[in-house]
């Protein structure tokens, strides 16, 4: 995979082709002085257990690693906060209303959109969510189940952070 800044090959600021590598996570124009830093983007996934202690797992329903199972979540928007992107994402995703989070833990993750390789920073969460009603898959979610703990594989999640998270959260959780 390329680094994500050969992918800028232009100023976006002046539009000088002067746009050359700073550091690591920088490009600089040569012409007007600006530098661009490509950070990560801000992304939450929800561990999401109903009554019986199960776990809601969703099955991918497009690229990147469609059909593999995932968690809901996704990427924070622009003026959002991370609680406030967690309960869209819920919403969006499943249709249950995100009523209690509490952070847990987040791990740094590659996604690869358009053929271009987004560094993101994802935090994880458990969620409680509103106590009754049945998730719906919506948005970019193929199927919702309920899984057990005992039962969940972290090799059937298609992205490496959510595949380590689940393993670090099943870690914790089945040691209790």
């Amino acid at each position: 995979m390329h680094h994500p800044l050969e992918k800028f090959l232009f100023c976006p600021v002046c539009g000088s082709n002067r746009f050359n590598v700073h550091n690591f996570k920088s490009k600089q124009c040569e012409a007007c002085g600006f530098t661009y830093y490509a950070n990560p983007c801000s992304a939450t996934v929800a561990f999401i257990r109903n009554e019986k202690g199960e776990l809601l797992v969703a099955t991918r329903g497009k690229e990147p690693a469609i059909g593999t199972l995932d968690l809901p979540g996704g990427f924070v928007d622009m003026e959002e906060t991370v609680e406030d992107a967690m309960r869209r994402e819920i919403m969006e995703e499943t249709g249950l209303t995100a009523c209690e989070m509490n952070y847990r833990f987040s791990i740094p993750n590659h996604y690869l959109y358009s053929d271009m390789l987004i560094h993101t920073l994802d935090m994880f969460y458990e969620v409680q969510v509103n106590d009754g009603k049945q998730p719906v898959a919506n948005d970019d979610v193929a199927k919702l189940e309920w899984m057990p703990l005992e039962k969940i594989n972290p090799k059937d999640f298609g992205l490496k952070s959510i595949s380590q998270g689940v393993e670090r959260y099943l870690a914790e959780s089945l040691r209790k």
